[in-house]
C-alpha cells in the first residue's frame, strides 16, 4: 500500500490503483495515525476523532473503526503495541516520509544536477496542502504546519539549486508567485532578487529588497537580515559572485576556434532534441557534423549533463558492439560490475536525464544502431545525438542532413561574397595562419571560386586556408584544377562530396614537404591519437630523425592536418581527423610501410604497457592509470592484430590495470582471446585468467597455470592474485594456504609490494578465523609496507582490514579513522568500487554508534556511487547496511524489502556465504513479528552456511538467532544456545561489544522471564560445553 498526506488523504495499491477507505471517521483514524507518525494511545485517538463529544463506549467504538480500517488496507498494517495503535508500513510507502528522505538525500548530494533531480522528485509528491481534507481538524495542525514549513524549505532549496544550474530566467516568474504568498520570508525574497538580477532586471531586484525592508519595518518592526543587506550591496556594485553559474557537467572539448555559419542548424538541432529522443546528423565526411553536434550539445540543458562518446577508435567487426559499450561506459566514468545479473550500461544510465553524443557511427553502424535502440527502450530520460554518414535506421530516429556551408554565387558582389558562410570560415582560418588576410575587391573572385569549387565543405576549406600564406588566393585557386577526381571512394553510396573531400586532402598532401608527408602518413597507424613520445618512437626512421618529429608535428598542427589536445595528465595528444587518417592509411600502404609501422606500434605500446605495469604499484599510480586510460584505443589496436606472442605479453601487462579500473569483463575477454595463441607469456596470462574468471563468476580453468611461469617473482604475483580472488569469493580453503606460502615467498624475494598484498589477505583470513590480534598485526605490517611503496590501492586495502577489526572490537573511533583513510585513498585515484565499499563501512560504524540517520545517509550515498558506476556488489553491500538499520529502527517492512533484494542477488550470482547475515536478519525480523517457526528456519539455514565456512563469529550469530526463536516457548533451550554462542565468540577472543548486544540482551531478557537466575545460568553454562564439538545435537530440531 501507498499512503498520501501531501494533499488530500489518499491510499493506493502498489500498482497505483486507488483504495477506498469508507466512512469519515475511519478516514480520520487513518489521518491521525499518519499525522502522529508512531504509536498513538487509544485515549488520544478518541480525542482526535470525537473531541469533546466522545461516543458512549469510546473504546469499543474505536476498535470498530480500527477493524474497518484493517479491512480496507490490510489487517497486518494496523498494529497494536503497548504504546498504542500504529501503522506498520514501509516508510517509503508514505509520501511525507518519501518527501523527507529525498530532501535529506538531496542535502547530502554534492552535484547540483543530482540535487535538482532529487528535489524535483520530492516536490512532485505534493498534490496540494498537507492533509487538505482535514484542514480544520486540530489533530493534524501540528503536522500540517511542520510539513508546510518543510515544503517551503524544499521549494527554496530547489530554487537555490536551479540558480546554481543557471535556470534564473524560469525562476523569475515562479518565485514571484511564491513571494506574493509569503512576502516576509527573507530567504525566498533573496532567491527571487538573485533570479531577477541574473535575468538582467537589476532595478526590479532592488525594488524587491526595498519592498521587503518596508514590510518588515511596518509589520514586524525589524530590519532586514545582514545577508539581505550584503545582497543589496552586491547588486549595487555588480559583484561577480552574483553572476550566473557554469553550465551543466559535460566532457565536451573546449573549442579553440569559433563555429562559423551554423547558427540556424544549431538551433534546429536543439529544437529536434526537445521533441525527439534520437537525432542523427548525416552528411559527408568533413562537412562539420562533429563540430555542429558538440556546439549544439554545449547549449543543451539536461539535468545530468552531456557526455561525448567518440567512436572513431573502434574497429568494425565482431567485437564492435562490446567496444562501443566500453566506450560509453568510459565516457560515463563507470566501472563494470563483477559479476552482475543486469545490463551495466542500462544500470548506469537508468536514473539519468542525459544527452549522449555518439560521434562517428558510420563504420560501426550496425552495432551503434543496436546499442542505441536498446538504451532508448530502457532509459526514459536518455536523448541521443548521433553523427554518421548514414542513418542508424531504427524506430524513432529523426534525420537532420548537415549541408555544406553556403557559397557565393558566381559574379557576386563583394558584400555578398563576404556574407557567405563558406567565405567567412575560409577567411577566419586563413587569417589565423596569415595575419592580416581579408577578402578584398582584388581577391574576392578567387576566394569565392575556391569556396564554390570545394563545395563549401568546412574541412576542405580549412585545409585550403592553411596554404594561403604560401600561395595566396589566386594561385591557390589555380592549383585546384583537376584535383577532385584523383581519388575515388570505396563507400557504398559514393557521393560526389566524399570524393571532393578526399581530393582536398590529396591536394593538401601534394603540397607537403617529404618529411611532413612521412610523419603524417605514419601518424595514421595510431588509433585515436598518440603522445609525442609515441610519435617520436613510431613515426621516425627512414629519413626522419626522432629529434625532428616535434617540429614536423608542430607544422602539421599549424596546417590543421593534425589536432593537438591536452589530456588530464598534462600531456598533449596528436590525432588526425577521421578522413585525413583514412587517406593517410592508403598512403601508408602505397609506401609499403604499413606492416613495418604496425610492428613498431605494437612493440611501442606493448613496452609502454609493461613499463606502466610496474608503476601501477607505486607512488605514480594515479598518473599511470590516466596514461593507460588515454591509450585504451591504441592498446586495443595492438590486441586486435598483434602476433600471439605480443598479444600474450600485452594482456599480461594490462591485467592489473584492468583490475584496478574494475574492467574485469574486458580483461576476461582479452585474456581468453590471447590464450588461443602460444608464446612464452602464455602460462602467466592463463594464471591471471583464472583469477579474473573467479571474480567474474565464470567457469575457471588454468588454476595451476602459475606453476609454468618461469620467472619466480612474476610467478609469485600471479599466484597471489589467484589466491586473492579465491578469498574474494569466500573460498578460504583454497586461498588461505596459498597466501601463507606467498608470504614466505615474497619475503625471500624481498618483494615489499607482494609481501604487503599477501599480508593484507592474511589479515582477512585471520579475521575470518577469529584471531583478531594476529589479523591486526598482519594488517598493520601490510599498511607499513604499502606506505613505503606509495601504492594507494594497497593502503586502502590495509586500512579496510584495520577498520574492520576495530569495528569488531568496538573501537568505533579507530574504525572511522581507518575507513576514512581508505576512502580518501580510493577517491584520490578514482577507484569508485572501493569508494562505495568504504562509505558503506562508515555507515556500519554509524549504525553501531546508534546514529541511525547518519548510517542511512552513508549507506544511501554508497548505493548511489555504486549504482551510478554499475558496480552491483558494492551496491548490495550498502543495501545490506540499510536493512540492518531499518530493523534496528523498527522499520520492519523496509528491512525485509532490502534483505530480499540482497538475497535474490546472492542467488543470482551463486554467492551463498553472503547469505549468512541476510538469513539471520530475516530470522530476527520473523521473530520480532511473532513468526517463530519462520525465524527458526532462517537461522538454521544460516547456521549451515556458517558451519561450512567455519567462521566462529558467524556461527555465534546464528546460535543467538536460534535462541531468539526459542526464548518465548523454550527458554531453557534458548539459554543453552546463548551459552554456546558466547563460547564461540570467546574461542576467538571477540565477545560482543556493548553496542552490538541489542538482540542478545533482548533475547536474554525474554528467556529469563520464565527461568530463575540459577536455572538460566545453569543452562547457559551447559550450552557453552557444546561448542565446538557438539553443536549438531544442540541445534537439532526438537
Amino acid at each position: 500500500m501507498r499512503f498520501g498526506v501531501l494533499g488530500p488523504l489518499g491510499v493506493w495499491t502498489a500498482e497505483g490503483e486507488p483504495v477506498v477507505v469508507p466512512e469519515a471517521k475511519v478516514r480520520a483514524l487513518l489521518a491521525a495515525l499518519l499525522a502522529h507518525d508512531g504509536p498513538v494511545s487509544a485515549d488520544r485517538l478518541v480525542d482526535d476523532l470525537w473531541g469533546a463529544e466522545p461516543p458512549g463506549n469510546p473504546t469499543n467504538t474505536l476498535q470498530t473503526k480500527v477493524s474497518q480500517l484493517r479491512r480496507a488496507i490490510g489487517r497486518e498494517l494496523v498494529t497494536y503495541r503497548a504504546a498504542g495503535y500504529a501503522l506498520d508500513v514501509d516508510q517509503d510507502s508514505v509520501d511525507a516520509h518519501r518527501f523527507r528522505r529525498l530532501v535529506a538525500h538531496a542535502r547530502t548530494t554534492a552535484t547540483p544536477d543530482a540535487r535538482r533531480a532529487l528535489l524535483a522528485d520530492a516536490l512532485a509528491l505534493w498534490r496540494g496542502p498537507a492533509f487538505a481534507d482535514f484542514a480544520d481538524e486540530p489533530f493534524v495542525q501540528a503536522a500540517r504546519q511542520r510539513l508546510a514549513e518543510e515544503h517551503l524549505d524544499a521549494l527554496e532549496e530547489f530554487a537555490e539549486t536551479r540558480l546554481e544550474l543557471g535556470e534564473h530566467a524560469a525562476l523569475v516568474g515562479e518565485l514571484g508567485e511564491l513571494v506574493a504568498a509569503n512576502p516576509l520570508r527573507e530567504r525566498l525574497r533573496a532567491l527571487h532578487v538573485r533570479a531577477l538580477y541574473r535575468a538582467g532586471r537589476q532595478s526590479e531586484a532592488l525594488a524587491g529588497l526595498a519592498d521587503l525592508r518596508e514590510r518588515l519595518a511596518d509589520e514586524l518592526g525589524i530590519d532586514p537580515s545582514p545577508e539581505l543587506v550584503e545582497l543589496q550591496q552586491a547588486i549595487l556594485t555588480q559583484d561577480t559572485s552574483l553572476a550566473p553559474p557554469a553550465t551543466a557537467p559535460h566532457n565536451l572539448p573546449v573549442p579553440v576556434t569559433d563555429l562559423v555559419g551554423r547558427d540556424g542548424e544549431s538551433a534546429e538541432v536543439l529544437a529536434l532534441l526537445g521533441s525527439s529522443r534520437l537525432v542523427t546528423l548525416t552528411g559527408p565526411g568533413g562537412v562539420g557534423k562533429t563540430r555542429l553536434a558538440i556546439e549544439s550539445a554545449r547549449s543543451a540543458v539536461f539535468r545530468d549533463g552531456v557526455r561525448l562518446v567518440e567512436l572513431a577508435g573502434i574497429q568494425p567487426g565482431e567485437d564492435a558492439t562490446c567496444s562501443l559499450e566500453h566506450a560509453v561506459l568510459a565516457a560515463l566514468d563507470v566501472q563494470e560490475a563483477t559479476p552482475s545479473p543486469t545490463d551495466p550500461l542500462v544500470d548506469a544510465l537508468r536514473a539519468k536525464e542525459i544527452l549522449l553524443v555518439l560521434d562517428n557511427c558510420e563504420h560501426v553502424i550496425t552495432s551503434a544502431a543496436a546499442v542505441v535502440a536498446r538504451l532508448l527502450r530502457a532509459v526514459p530520460g536518455l536523448r541521443v545525438l548521433a553523427t554518421s554518414r548514414e542513418a542508424l535506421g531504427i524506430a524513432g530516429e529523426v534525420l537532420l542532413p548537415v549541408p555544406p556551408l553556403a557559397v557565393p554565387e558566381a559574379g557576386a558582389e563583394l558584400d555578398a561574397v563576404r556574407a557567405s558562410a563558406a567565405v567567412q570560415l575560409f577567411t577566419a582560418r586563413a587569417a589565423a595562419t596569415t595575419p592580416g588576410f581579408a577578402v578584398t575587391a582584388d581577391n574576392s573572385a578567387s576566394v569565392a571560386a575556391i569556396c564554390r569549387r570545394l563545395d563549401g565543405i568546412p574541412l576542405a576549406l580549412e585545409l585550403a586556408a592553411t596554404r594561403v600564406r604560401v600561395l595566396g588566393a589566386a594561385t591557390l585557386e589555380s592549383r585546384l584544377d583537376d584535383r577532385f577526381a584523383l581519388l575515388t571512394s570505396g563507400h557504398r553510396d559514393a557521393p560526389e562530396r566524399q570524393r571532393t573531400l578526399q581530393a582536398v586532402i590529396d591536394w593538401s598532401w601534394q603540397l607537403l614537404p617529404t618529411a611532413e608527408r612521412i610523419v603524417l602518413r605514419r601518424l595514421a597507424i595510431h588509433r585515436d591519437g598518440c603522445t609525442l613520445a609515441a610519435a617520436e618512437a613510431v613515426c621516425s626512421g627512414d629519413g626522419v630523425r626522432p629529434v625532428e618529429v616535434l617540429d614536423l608535428l608542430s607544422r602539421l598542427v599549424d596546417r590543421s592536418l593534425v589536432v593537438a589536445a591536452e589530456t588530464r595528465t598534462g600531456e598533449r595528444r596528436y590525432r588526425l581527423l577521421d578522413s585525413v587518417a583514412a587517406y593517410c592509411l592508403q598512403r601508408l600502404q602505397e609506401a609499403e610501410e604499413h606492416d613495418v609501422l604496425r610492428q613498431r606500434r605494437n612493440d611501442y605500446y606493448t613496452a609502454f604497457a609493461e613499463r606502466a605495469e610496474a608503476q601501477l604499484r607505486g607512488p605514480d599510480q594515479r598518473r599511470w592509470l590516466e596514461l593507460l586510460d588515454a591509450e585504451a584505443a591504441n592498446l586495443r589496436a595492438v590486441l586486435d592484430d598483434a602476433t600471439p606472442e605480443v598479444a600474450l605479453r600485452l594482456v599480461t601487462a594490462l591485467c592489473w590495470y584492468w583490475f584496478l579500473r574494475g574492467r574485469l569483463s574486458e580483461a576476461r575477454q582479452s585474456l581468453a582471446a590471447a590464450l588461443t595463441g602460444s608464446g612464452p607469456a602464455r602460462a602467466e596470462a592463463a594464471a591471471w585468467y583464472a583469477g579474473i574468471a573467479l571474480l567474474t563468476g565464470e567457469p575457471v580453468d588454468h588454476v595451476e597455470a602459475w606453476r609454468g611461469i618461469p620467472d619466480r617473482a612474476r610467478r609469485a604475483r600471479a599466484r597471489w592474485f589467484l589466491a586473492h580472488a579465491q578469498y574474494t569469493i569466500a573460498d578460504l580453503a583454497a586461498s588461505e594456504p596459498a597466501v601463507d606460502e606467498m608470504v614466505a615467498e615474497f619475503t625471500e624475494l624481498e618483494d615489499r609490494w607482494g609481501l604487503a598484498a599477501a599480508l593484507g589477505d592474511r589479515s582477512m583470513h585471520l579475521m575470518a578465523r577469529g584471531d583478531l590480534a594476529a589479523a591486526s598485526s598482519a594488517a598493520q605490517r601490510s599498511a607499513e609496507l604499502f606506505r613505503t611503496t606509495g601504492d594507494r590501492w594497497g593502503l586502502a586495502q590495509a586500512s579496510y582490514a584495520l577498520g574492520t577489526i576495530a569495528g569488531i572490537t568496538g573501537d568505533y573511533a579507530a574504525a572511522k579513522r581507518h575507513h576514512t583513510e581508505a576512502l580518501h585513498g580510493a577517491e584520490s585515484i578514482g577507484l569508485w568500487a572501493e569508494v562505495a565499499y568504504q562509505t558503506a563501512w562508515l555507515g556500519r560504524v554509524a549504525l553501531l554508534e546508534h546514529d541511525y540517520p547518519r548510517a542511512r545517509e552513508l549507506h544511501e550515498r554508497a548505493m548511489t556511487v555504486a549504482a551510478e558506476r554499475g558496480f552491483t556488489p558494492a551496491e548490495m553491500y550498502a543495501e545490506t547496511g540499510l536493512a540492518l538499520g531499518a530493523r534496528r529502527e523498527g522499520r520492519f517492512t523496509d528491512a525485509e524489502r532490502h534483505l530480499r533484494r540482497v538475497q535474490e542477488w546472492h542467488r543470482l550470482v551463486e554467492f551463498e556465504p553472503g547469505n549468512t547475515l541476510i538469513l539471520v536478519e530475516l530470522g530476527f525480523l520473523a521473530e520480532q513479528r511473532g513468526g517463530l517457526e519462520a525465524a527458526r528456519e532462517h537461522h538454521l539455514a544460516a547456521h549451515r552456511i556458517a558451519r561450512h565456512v567455519d567462521d566462529p563469529r558467524a556461527i555465534a550469530l546464528t546460535l543467538e538467532g536460534l535462541a531468539g526463536a526459542e526464548a518465548a516457548t523454550a527458554p531453557e533451550r534458548a539459554a543453552r544456545l546463548l551459552g554456546a554462542a558466547a563460547a564461540a565468540r570467546a574461542s576467538v577472543g571477540t565477545p560482543l561489544p556493548r553496542a552490538e548486544r541489542g538482540d542478545v540482551d533482548r533475547i536474554t531478557a525474554e528467556a529469563r522471564k520464565s527461568l530463575t537466575d540459577n536455572d538460566f545460568d545453569h543452562a547457559f553454562d551447559q550450552g557453552a560445553t557444546h561448542f565446538p564439538a557438539d553443536l549438531d545435537a544442540l541445534v537439532a530440531p526438537r
